[in-house]
């Protein structure tokens, strides 16, 4: 139940954004069991992976496995950088993982690994990338977007989508759908709920930073990524019982999956 690990508190005026740095910086240096739900993972592939990186991700669902040898991903709220580590050793030496994150502390805790990983398995294909999620259009150091356009082969991300302010929904689903090339495909696992969450549980730090209050309903987030263009849309993973109750409100890990047309499709508006 919610109530052991985020109990409500008193409605504020919520800065997303602030409360979500704050716990995951936190979490980037001692391990918190209340962020999402753990899940397990091959561990032939977390073997050459340091233990911090593995002992401070947080997730709840594995995205990982809808990537193919080969293919260029990238990897939304990439964290502690276990997904992406995970991801270079499926795609190998013909494939390439971008992670993005903005939390400082996690991206010197994954840009540490990468050398360590490099030499276990003998090729280094991974970066990690500064930036906010919902801002992969926003300029780089030389004027070109964060994330250049049709670049990107597959987009994951791991319970990271709930924590962008719904203000900001529109411009993330935009970028996922711009950096994706010809018959890219996606692999999102979230946290997803049944019914509307109450204004004053978004105004909650605790359950925002905890993935439960920016939770998307259950069929608006299937739909979001349908009006995007994506084709076969389904949850490919969905935990029967559900991961969190509050008050009345049913909150579930899902896996959702979809892929864009090949070619000879114009883009679709976003939501």
């Amino acid at each position: 139940m919610a109530e052991s690990c985020c109990p409500p508190s008193q409605p504020q005026s919520l800065d997303q954004t602030q409360a979500v740095e704050a716990r995951y910086g936190a979490a980037a240096h001692e391990q918190e069991a209340c962020l999402c739900t753990p899940v397990g993972f091959d561990p032939a592939l977390l073997r050459v992976i340091p233990d911090a990186v593995v002992e401070r991700d947080y997730g709840c669902g594995d995205p990982t496995r809808w990537v193919k040898q080969g293919d260029r991903v990238l990897d939304l709220g990439s964290g502690s950088g276990k997904n992406a580590f995970i991801c270079s050793q499926i795609v190998g030496k013909s494939g390439s993982v971008t992670g993005v994150d903005r939390n400082d502390d996690m991206l010197v805790l994954s840009r540490s690994a990468i050398p360590v990983v490099a030499s276990a398995v003998g090729f280094d294909n991974v970066r990690f990338v500064d930036g906010a999620i919902e801002a992969l259009d926003a300029p780089a150091a030389g004027g070109e977007p964060l994330i250049a356009d049709a670049s990107m082969d597959v987009v994951l991300s791991n319970c990271v989508l709930n924590l962008v302010n719904p203000s900001s929904r529109y411009r993330l689903l935009a970028n996922i759908r711009r950096v994706l090339a010809p018959g890219g495909r996606v692999a999102i696992s979230d946290i997803v709920c049944d019914q509307v969450v109450p204004l004053r549980l978004q105004q909650d730090p605790d359950l925002w930073s905890g993935c439960i209050s920016g939770a998307w309903q259950e069929q608006d987030f299937l739909e979001a990524f349908e009006a995007l263009g994506f084709e076969q849309v389904r949850y490919a993973e969905r935990s029967e019982k559900p991961w969190r109750e509050v008050e009345g409100i049913a909150f579930r890990a899902v896996t959702l999956v979809g892929s864009l047309p090949d070619k000879g499709q114009k883009r679709s508006a976003c939501c």
